[in-house]
């Protein structure tokens, strides 16, 4: 889905970037083989990137969530967000490499009820969660419980939320262009 950026935004040049914007990039290239195109809007203010990337690398590893479950939380986040370019990135990611089935990849994807009821749960408290700006309810919080999650899991999903308001907002304002690799997972 193209869209017009909301206001110009000159992607960072990771080849003429210095100090801290440099870093980030360059790091981010050697972990992944390649620089993401939102990387280098991010990198137009260091600590964005910065927060993005030390979010995600805590909720990767310190959610409680396994991999199925991430992507969960992260495609529920920026589909309602309307996140294009990290719906296209993390749908590649479930498929790929999480091992979403393709059922709840595809009902994720349209925000339609999973066949997996404890992706399902985590589908619905994270809605939940970014619906109300934070505040689901009791009844939110308690469902997620006896759905067998935790308070890691809860905090978890607050960290998840933080990391994509990095991206989703960047991406709405700039328009970031989907990479190739995740092109065919652009939503229409």
């Amino acid at each position: 889905m193209a869209r017009a950026p909301l206001f110009h935004i000159a992607p960072a040049d990771p080849d003429d970037a210095d100090g801290e914007a440099h870093a980030l990039m360059a790091g981010a290239r050697q972990k992944l083989g390649f620089l993401p195109n939102m990387y280098t809007y991010m990198a137009k203010l260091p600590p964005v990137l910065d927060g993005y990337l030390r979010t995600y690398d805590d909720f990767r590893t310190q959610s409680g969530f396994s991999p199925a479950e991430q992507e969960t939380v992260f495609l529920t986040i920026s589909r309602v967000n309307g996140c294009h370019y990290c719906t296209a990135a993390h749908s590649m990611i479930a498929e790929k490499t999480s091992g979403v089935p393709a059922r709840s990849l595809a009902a994720l994807r349209d925000g339609r009820p999973l066949p997996d009821p404890d992706l399902q749960a985590v589908a619905t408290f994270t809605e939940a969660m970014v619906v109300s700006r934070g505040n689901p309810g009791k009844a939110a919080v308690d469902a997620f419980l006896a759905a067998g999650y935790g308070e890691r899991q809860v905090l978890g999903v607050v960290l998840a939320i933080a990391c994509k308001t990095f991206s989703n907002y960047v991406n709405h304002l700039a328009a970031t262009p989907v990479d190739d690799m995740f092109a065919p997972f652009e939503p229409a």
